[in-house]
């Protein structure tokens, strides 16, 4: 074996060990906690919103707590959908064993109707949602 073949193969090795690792640790994300909220305080929310006005609010949280493995790096993202169209979508980090993140969605006036936030892992599989009406 020549040592470009030898140097080929350990990469392809390395890269395939490398891809399966980074997958693996996807698959072990479990979200422990999801919330749409008015507020973050002290990286928590303060409540979990159901039904809200456009006009009692400048902005809406949508809040993750994940559980994962103790070297986790990866990212998910959240998709805002009204009435069942993407309307805002943000990729977040998942870095390590006990990880919460959040995305921000303004509100503005008059978009009433049918709300979901999704969490969806790097390989696009939905992990939770989110449902809530907006008047």
């Amino acid at each position: 074996m020549n040592r470009t073949t030898l140097f080929t193969t350990v990469a392809a090795i390395l890269f395939l060990l490398l891809a399966g690792f980074s997958q693996s640790h996807a698959a072990d994300l479990k979200i422990t906690e999801m919330a749409v909220t008015t507020k973050i305080v002290k990286g928590n929310p303060i409540d979990s919103v159901r039904r809200i006005s456009s006009a009692s609010v400048k902005a809406l949280y949508c809040f993750t707590r994940f559980s994962a493995p103790e070297d986790t790096n990866t990212t998910i993202k959240q998709l805002w959908y009204l009435n069942d169209e993407v309307v805002a979508e943000y990729e977040l980090p998942v870095k390590g064993a006990h990880w919460r993140t959040y995305s921000r969605k303004v509100v503005e006036k008059g978009l009433s109707g049918e709300w979901r936030c999704d969490a969806v892992d790097s390989e696009g599989k939905v992990l939770k949602s989110v449902n809530f009406r907006m008047n």
